[in-house]
Protein backbone atom coordinates (compact mmCIF):
# COMPACT_ATOMS: atom_id res chain seq x y z
CA UNK A 1 0.00 0.00 0.00
CA UNK A 2 2.86 2.38 0.66
CA UNK A 3 4.15 2.13 -2.13
CA UNK A 4 1.18 2.69 -4.68
CA UNK A 5 0.99 5.95 -2.57
CA UNK A 6 4.57 6.55 -3.24
CA UNK A 7 3.84 6.03 -7.24
CA UNK A 8 0.60 7.97 -7.27
CA UNK A 9 2.84 11.07 -5.17
CA UNK A 10 5.58 10.50 -7.92
CA UNK A 11 3.43 10.48 -10.71
CA UNK A 12 1.37 14.01 -9.50
CA UNK A 13 5.05 15.78 -8.86
CA UNK A 14 5.91 14.82 -12.40
CA UNK A 15 2.73 16.37 -14.03
CA UNK A 16 2.99 19.49 -12.19
CA UNK A 17 6.50 19.60 -13.15
CA UNK A 18 5.45 19.20 -17.17
CA UNK A 19 2.49 21.84 -16.71
CA UNK A 20 4.84 24.52 -14.98
CA UNK A 21 6.79 24.38 -17.44
CA UNK A 22 4.78 24.11 -20.58
CA UNK A 23 3.25 27.77 -18.98
CA UNK A 24 6.95 29.07 -18.69
CA UNK A 25 7.35 28.06 -22.10
CA UNK A 26 4.45 28.98 -23.53
CA UNK A 27 4.51 32.80 -25.35
CA UNK A 28 2.76 35.06 -23.11
CA UNK A 29 -0.26 36.96 -23.81
CA UNK A 30 -0.93 40.46 -23.98
CA UNK A 31 -4.77 41.73 -23.46
CA UNK A 32 -4.42 45.53 -24.29
CA UNK A 33 -6.98 48.02 -24.76
CA UNK A 34 -7.30 49.07 -28.67
CA UNK A 35 -6.26 53.18 -27.67
CA UNK A 36 -8.42 55.74 -29.08
CA UNK A 37 -5.88 56.82 -31.64
CA UNK A 38 -6.08 53.12 -33.30
CA UNK A 39 -10.20 53.52 -33.36
CA UNK A 40 -9.56 57.43 -34.75
CA UNK A 41 -7.58 55.95 -37.45
CA UNK A 42 -10.05 53.47 -38.88
CA UNK A 43 -12.63 55.77 -38.82
CA UNK A 44 -10.76 57.71 -41.23
CA UNK A 45 -9.46 54.89 -43.73
CA UNK A 46 -13.79 53.94 -43.87
CA UNK A 47 -14.78 57.92 -44.44
CA UNK A 48 -12.08 59.09 -46.67
CA UNK A 49 -11.13 56.15 -48.94
CA UNK A 50 -8.23 56.42 -51.49
CA UNK A 51 -9.45 56.36 -54.81
CA UNK A 52 -6.84 57.63 -57.52
CA UNK A 53 -7.69 58.77 -60.59
CA UNK A 54 -5.24 58.88 -63.25
CA UNK A 55 -5.60 62.40 -65.82
CA UNK A 56 -2.95 61.43 -67.53
CA UNK A 57 -4.37 58.94 -69.04
CA UNK A 58 -8.46 60.79 -69.51
CA UNK A 59 -9.46 60.84 -73.14
CA UNK A 60 -12.37 63.28 -72.88
CA UNK A 61 -15.45 62.84 -74.72
CA UNK A 62 -17.42 65.90 -74.21
CA UNK A 63 -16.54 69.72 -75.64
CA UNK A 64 -16.43 70.98 -72.10
CA UNK A 65 -13.44 68.27 -71.12
CA UNK A 66 -11.86 68.60 -74.35
CA UNK A 67 -11.62 72.13 -73.58
CA UNK A 68 -9.99 71.20 -70.46
CA UNK A 69 -7.70 68.48 -71.27
CA UNK A 70 -6.18 71.01 -74.43
CA UNK A 71 -5.85 74.26 -72.12
CA UNK A 72 -8.44 76.34 -72.80
CA UNK A 73 -10.68 76.31 -69.51
CA UNK A 74 -8.31 76.79 -66.47
CA UNK A 75 -10.93 78.23 -63.95
CA UNK A 76 -14.01 76.42 -62.81
CA UNK A 77 -15.74 79.12 -62.91
CA UNK A 78 -15.64 79.37 -66.96
CA UNK A 79 -17.79 76.34 -66.79
CA UNK A 80 -20.72 77.33 -63.37
CA UNK A 81 -21.37 81.00 -65.04
CA UNK A 82 -22.27 80.24 -68.09
CA UNK A 83 -24.21 77.25 -66.81
CA UNK A 84 -22.54 74.38 -69.17
CA UNK A 85 -23.21 70.81 -67.91
CA UNK A 86 -20.19 69.12 -66.38
CA UNK A 87 -20.38 65.22 -67.23
CA UNK A 88 -16.87 64.11 -66.41
CA UNK A 89 -15.36 63.91 -63.03
CA UNK A 90 -12.23 64.61 -64.45
CA UNK A 91 -12.88 68.15 -64.99
CA UNK A 92 -12.99 68.26 -61.08
CA UNK A 93 -9.88 66.77 -60.33
CA UNK A 94 -8.34 68.80 -63.11
CA UNK A 95 -9.40 72.63 -62.44
CA UNK A 96 -9.78 72.76 -58.44
CA UNK A 97 -8.24 69.18 -57.29
CA UNK A 98 -10.59 68.40 -54.58
CA UNK A 99 -10.79 66.49 -51.67
CA UNK A 100 -13.52 63.78 -50.76
CA UNK A 101 -15.38 62.26 -47.54
CA UNK A 102 -18.26 60.10 -46.84
CA UNK A 103 -21.04 60.59 -44.17
CA UNK A 104 -21.68 58.83 -41.27
CA UNK A 105 -25.42 58.13 -42.89
CA UNK A 106 -25.57 54.65 -41.81
CA UNK A 107 -25.72 52.33 -38.21
CA UNK A 108 -24.22 48.73 -37.64
CA UNK A 109 -26.06 46.56 -35.90
CA UNK A 110 -26.43 46.63 -31.96
CA UNK A 111 -28.48 46.20 -28.97
CA UNK A 112 -31.78 48.48 -28.44
CA UNK A 113 -30.18 50.34 -31.47
CA UNK A 114 -27.53 51.56 -30.16
CA UNK A 115 -25.04 50.34 -32.68
CA UNK A 116 -21.98 53.02 -33.86
CA UNK A 117 -22.33 55.22 -36.58
CA UNK A 118 -21.05 53.87 -40.23
CA UNK A 119 -20.62 54.97 -43.49
CA UNK A 120 -22.81 52.63 -45.61
CA UNK A 121 -27.15 52.26 -44.51
CA UNK A 122 -28.39 49.22 -45.09
CA UNK A 123 -31.40 48.26 -46.55
CA UNK A 124 -33.53 44.53 -47.69
CA UNK A 125 -36.06 43.84 -50.33
CA UNK A 126 -37.79 40.63 -49.37
CA UNK A 127 -38.32 38.29 -52.60
CA UNK A 128 -39.09 34.62 -52.93
CA UNK A 129 -35.78 33.96 -53.39
CA UNK A 130 -34.64 35.73 -50.17
CA UNK A 131 -33.30 38.99 -48.75
CA UNK A 132 -31.56 40.92 -51.49
CA UNK A 133 -29.16 43.58 -49.50
CA UNK A 134 -28.39 47.30 -51.09
CA UNK A 135 -26.14 50.10 -49.45
CA UNK A 136 -26.51 53.38 -49.75
CA UNK A 137 -23.86 56.19 -49.04
CA UNK A 138 -23.35 60.04 -49.11
CA UNK A 139 -20.30 61.33 -50.23
CA UNK A 140 -19.30 65.39 -50.31
CA UNK A 141 -16.53 66.91 -52.09
CA UNK A 142 -14.71 70.40 -51.99
CA UNK A 143 -11.74 72.55 -52.01
CA UNK A 144 -11.85 74.56 -48.71
CA UNK A 145 -11.78 77.38 -51.04
CA UNK A 146 -15.56 78.38 -51.86
CA UNK A 147 -16.77 74.73 -54.36
CA UNK A 148 -18.40 71.92 -52.67
CA UNK A 149 -20.58 69.27 -54.12
CA UNK A 150 -22.67 66.23 -52.48
CA UNK A 151 -23.81 63.13 -54.30
CA UNK A 152 -25.72 59.96 -53.17
CA UNK A 153 -24.75 56.37 -54.37
CA UNK A 154 -26.65 53.14 -53.80
CA UNK A 155 -25.98 49.60 -54.85
CA UNK A 156 -25.95 45.95 -54.24
CA UNK A 157 -22.57 46.04 -52.99
CA UNK A 158 -20.17 48.86 -51.03
CA UNK A 159 -17.22 49.53 -53.36
CA UNK A 160 -19.92 50.74 -56.58
CA UNK A 161 -21.75 52.65 -54.43
CA UNK A 162 -19.06 54.22 -52.78
CA UNK A 163 -17.79 55.17 -55.91
CA UNK A 164 -21.25 56.47 -57.41
CA UNK A 165 -21.62 58.95 -54.89
CA UNK A 166 -18.29 60.43 -55.28
CA UNK A 167 -18.54 60.82 -58.61
CA UNK A 168 -21.95 62.25 -58.74
CA UNK A 169 -20.68 64.87 -55.69
CA UNK A 170 -17.93 65.96 -58.35
CA UNK A 171 -20.67 66.62 -60.92
CA UNK A 172 -22.64 68.45 -58.91
CA UNK A 173 -19.76 70.67 -57.50
CA UNK A 174 -21.27 75.02 -57.20
CA UNK A 175 -19.77 77.89 -55.46
CA UNK A 176 -20.92 79.62 -52.65
CA UNK A 177 -20.88 82.65 -51.04
CA UNK A 178 -18.80 83.59 -48.31
CA UNK A 179 -18.56 86.55 -45.55
CA UNK A 180 -19.02 88.30 -42.30
CA UNK A 181 -22.66 88.61 -42.02
CA UNK A 182 -22.21 88.81 -38.04
CA UNK A 183 -23.20 92.01 -36.03
CA UNK A 184 -20.41 91.14 -33.27
CA UNK A 185 -17.66 90.68 -35.49
CA UNK A 186 -18.05 93.30 -38.69
CA UNK A 187 -14.47 92.27 -39.55
CA UNK A 188 -15.31 91.92 -43.31
CA UNK A 189 -13.41 89.09 -43.81
CA UNK A 190 -15.02 86.27 -45.79
CA UNK A 191 -14.47 83.26 -42.75
CA UNK A 192 -18.86 82.83 -42.42
CA UNK A 193 -21.78 83.56 -44.87
CA UNK A 194 -22.82 86.81 -45.63
CA UNK A 195 -26.69 86.81 -44.62
CA UNK A 196 -28.99 84.08 -43.01
CA UNK A 197 -30.68 80.84 -45.28
CA UNK A 198 -33.08 78.37 -44.71
CA UNK A 199 -32.89 75.22 -46.37
CA UNK A 200 -35.57 71.99 -46.24
CA UNK A 201 -35.92 68.95 -47.29
CA UNK A 202 -38.65 66.53 -46.39
CA UNK A 203 -39.67 67.49 -43.04
CA UNK A 204 -36.50 68.37 -41.75
CA UNK A 205 -35.41 72.28 -41.84
CA UNK A 206 -32.35 74.15 -41.30
CA UNK A 207 -31.18 77.47 -40.65
CA UNK A 208 -27.48 78.74 -41.15
CA UNK A 209 -26.87 81.70 -39.61
CA UNK A 210 -23.46 84.02 -39.70
CA UNK A 211 -21.39 83.79 -36.63
CA UNK A 212 -18.31 85.78 -35.44
CA UNK A 213 -14.40 85.22 -35.94
CA UNK A 214 -13.58 82.38 -33.29
CA UNK A 215 -17.17 80.69 -32.97
CA UNK A 216 -16.66 77.60 -34.81
CA UNK A 217 -18.70 75.38 -36.92
CA UNK A 218 -21.69 75.15 -34.34
CA UNK A 219 -24.00 72.62 -36.66
CA UNK A 220 -24.20 69.18 -36.88
CA UNK A 221 -21.50 66.92 -37.31
CA UNK A 222 -22.01 65.32 -40.54
CA UNK A 223 -23.38 69.10 -41.79
CA UNK A 224 -20.11 70.45 -40.20
CA UNK A 225 -17.99 68.46 -42.51
CA UNK A 226 -19.84 69.71 -45.96
CA UNK A 227 -19.31 73.12 -44.57
CA UNK A 228 -15.34 72.52 -43.85
CA UNK A 229 -14.75 71.55 -47.23
CA UNK A 230 -16.64 74.32 -48.61
CA UNK A 231 -13.97 76.91 -46.92
CA UNK A 232 -16.92 78.09 -43.95
CA UNK A 233 -14.63 78.03 -40.56
CA UNK A 234 -17.39 79.63 -38.18
CA UNK A 235 -21.36 79.36 -38.49
CA UNK A 236 -24.29 78.72 -36.49
CA UNK A 237 -27.28 76.45 -37.12
CA UNK A 238 -31.04 76.16 -36.08
CA UNK A 239 -32.88 72.93 -37.31
CA UNK A 240 -36.24 71.67 -36.88
CA UNK A 241 -38.18 68.19 -38.31
CA UNK A 242 -36.97 64.52 -37.90
CA UNK A 243 -33.26 65.64 -37.80
CA UNK A 244 -32.08 61.87 -36.91
CA UNK A 245 -33.00 61.32 -41.59
CA UNK A 246 -28.93 62.31 -41.99
CA UNK A 247 -29.85 62.05 -45.83
CA UNK A 248 -32.51 64.36 -45.66
CA UNK A 249 -30.39 66.92 -43.09
CA UNK A 250 -27.53 66.70 -45.60
CA UNK A 251 -29.79 67.83 -48.21
CA UNK A 252 -31.30 70.97 -46.39
CA UNK A 253 -27.92 71.85 -45.60
CA UNK A 254 -26.97 71.93 -49.39
CA UNK A 255 -30.34 73.49 -50.21
CA UNK A 256 -28.78 76.96 -48.11
CA UNK A 257 -25.87 76.62 -49.20
CA UNK A 258 -27.55 76.96 -53.32
CA UNK A 259 -29.38 79.71 -51.76
CA UNK A 260 -26.55 82.57 -51.07
CA UNK A 261 -25.59 82.82 -54.57
CA UNK A 262 -29.46 83.19 -55.62
CA UNK A 263 -29.90 86.60 -53.27
CA UNK A 264 -29.28 89.91 -55.45
CA UNK A 265 -26.96 91.93 -53.45
CA UNK A 266 -26.02 95.49 -53.11
CA UNK A 267 -22.52 97.02 -54.30
CA UNK A 268 -22.32 98.93 -50.91
CA UNK A 269 -23.38 95.82 -49.33
CA UNK A 270 -20.01 93.89 -51.21
CA UNK A 271 -17.62 95.79 -49.23
CA UNK A 272 -19.73 95.99 -45.87
CA UNK A 273 -19.91 92.02 -45.57
CA UNK A 274 -16.74 90.94 -47.24
CA UNK A 275 -18.70 89.08 -49.67
CA UNK A 276 -16.48 86.80 -51.97
CA UNK A 277 -18.14 84.31 -54.26
CA UNK A 278 -16.45 80.78 -54.97
CA UNK A 279 -12.61 80.84 -54.15
CA UNK A 280 -10.30 83.90 -52.65
CA UNK A 281 -8.49 85.93 -54.71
Amino acid sequence: MKEEKNKKQEKEEVTEQTIVEVVEEAPKLEFEEKPEEFEIVEIEKETKPEIKTDVEKWQPKTEVGKKVKVGEITDINQILDKGLPILEQEIIDVLIKPEHELLLVGQSKGKFGGGARRVFRQTQKKTPEGNKPSFSTYAVVGNKNGYVGGGYGKSKDTVPAREKAIRKAKLSVFKIMRGCGSWECNCKTPHSIPFKVKGKCGSVEITLIPAPKGKGLVVEKECAKALRLAGIKDILSKTSGQTRDKMNLIEACFSALKKLTKHKIQPEQIAELGIQEGALK
